[in-house]
């Protein structure tokens, strides 16, 4: 059965990383029949929250900016899959405001059930992680119907480019193909 995916790149550095990680898991999603949508935050506008609950009666945000769309695109998706560069052992600023921003799905009918963290970082130990996928667990937490399905790092990679060749690149793509 295809699925509607969608897949978040937040780094706003171009060709980065975590946006390789994004194209190889798209690749194999789409390689599967799925409908793959491909989202970078470079060049878009999203404000931070500014936590008045609005949303949870309206199911809107009251900010007008693309983290409306965004979010929308993400409550309508089977699969929703973030990709975020690891910084101080969490995830992008980026990431994070866009999720805070995401609450209106909380009282709405979503529809993802699957959520797919994809995260690089210069320190290449496992651990590295660990602060990233606690804070994207969170969140997954939140919705009742949804999972964290799996995480897939690639550490030891900072300037751009670093990291072609590597296996992660292929379990990102197998991970698509998987869903």
């Amino acid at each position: 059965m295809s699925k509607k995916v969608i897949v978040i790149s937040t780094s706003l550095r171009k060709n980065s990383n975590s946006e390789a990680l994004v194209t190889a898991f798209a690749e194999g999603a789409r390689e599967a029949g799925h409908t793959v949508e491909q989202i970078s935050l470079r060049d878009k506008t999203i404000n931070f929250c500014k936590g008045c609950l609005a949303c949870q009666k309206t199911m809107q945000c009251v900010i007008k900016d693309d983290a409306n769309e965004i979010t929308a695109k993400i409550g309508q998706a089977d699969v929703v899959v973030l990709a975020t560069p690891v910084y101080y052992y969490g995830m992008c600023g980026q990431l994070k405001t866009l999720l805070d921003r995401a609450n209106p799905l909380f009282p709405s009918d979503y529809r993802f059930r699957e959520v797919y963290l994809l995260a690089t970082a210069a320190e290449d130990e496992a651990d590295t992680v660990a602060g990233t996928r606690v804070g994207v667990q969170g969140w997954v937490d939140c919705f009742d119907k949804a999972e964290l399905k799996e995480t897939i790092f690639c550490g030891g990679v900072t300037d751009t480019g670093d990291i072609a060749g590597n296996a992660a690149l292929e379990k990102a793509r197998q991970a698509g193909r998987n869903i």
